[in-house]
């Protein structure tokens, strides 16, 4: 075998597979495959391993390949099992190699030589958008709302991510300002609800901020925990509509945060839907 194949090899018996495997379970490993001339003698364990590889013959490099393999070796762990003969697959596949379990016996079969296939990162697909329009929100608000979740969208699409992420958080904060508007006295309420530091009055609504929105969405039992925590996290990015913020921050939104914003917004409405409706 290639010695680039046999080092991969090496990784995954040390550790690079399911298992972590000391000195002494290197040991024990190899007696398993059926050698005992060789025992850890305390030096790194990766070139330990690679060397005891590279004195086997071909037959023999097999044996270790099928105990790699062996549900037994992971004592019938099916996930560590799976985990075992994807890597190797993974590995043998260039020298013309596969593993298979047939029943749950491991067996090498001779393929193509191939190279591993990289997986295309799968297209972002919206999310379907919440029920903007049956919220019964003011008259007009729920349209923006659509008309927003519809531009993000397109932001996302062009890959606008920040621009895409600034429109999710303004819609969270548009949300939350209306059911606050919609029960007013809950809101003024709350603890959490901000003060006038001057007068000691809770603020009015349009001077909240959308920190001060999220905590008392939260008090009045509006919003879950979790989605509290990750509407403040949204909160910080659609702040990324100050330069100097972003500058201040070095954020730089990607699609995997819009992804994450998408979720936020949604569950976000999923909550406040419990009290609109």
């Amino acid at each position: 075998m290639d010695a680039q194949t046999l080092d991969s090899l090496a990784e995954m018996i040390c550790g690079a597979g399911p298992v972590y495997r000391t000195g002494s379970d290197l040991t024990r490993f190899f007696q398993r495959v059926g050698f005992t001339n060789f025992r850890h003698d305390g030096s790194t364990r990766k070139w330990w391993t690679l060397n005891v590889l590279e004195q086997l013959t071909e037959r023999n490099l097999r044996a270790v390949i099928l105990r790699l393999a062996d549900p037994r070796e992971y004592r019938g762990n099916q996930d560590q099992v799976n985990q075992a003969i994807s890597s190797l697959n993974g590995i043998l596949m260039v020298e013309g190699l596969r593993v298979e379990l047939e029943g749950i016996r491991p067996v090498i079969k001779e393929i193509t030589p191939q190279l591993i296939q990289v997986q295309e990162e799968p297209e972002l697909k919206p999310l379907p958008p919440p029920d903007f329009l049956n919220l019964k929100l003011e008259s007009g608000l729920g349209e923006i709302l659509a008309n927003r979740w519809a531009e993000a969208q397109r932001c996302l699409n062009a890959g606008a991510y920040l621009a895409a992420t600034i429109i999710m958080g303004s819609m969270l904060e548009g949300m939350l300002l209306a059911v606050l508007q919609q029960f007013p006295r809950e809101s003024n309420e709350c603890k959490t609800a901000p003060c006038d530091p001057k007068n000691g009055k809770v603020k009015y609504f349009a001077d909240w901020s959308p920190s001060d929105m999220i905590n008392v969405a939260h008090e009045a039992g509006w919003l879950d925990l979790d989605v509290k925590k990750f509407s403040h996290a949204l909160r910080e990015f659609r702040n990324l509509i100050h330069p100097y913020q972003q500058m201040l921050t070095k954020s730089f939104p990607d699609k995997d945060t819009c992804e994450i914003s998408w979720l936020v917004v949604q569950a976000a409405a999923n909550d406040l839907a419990k009290k609109l409706k």
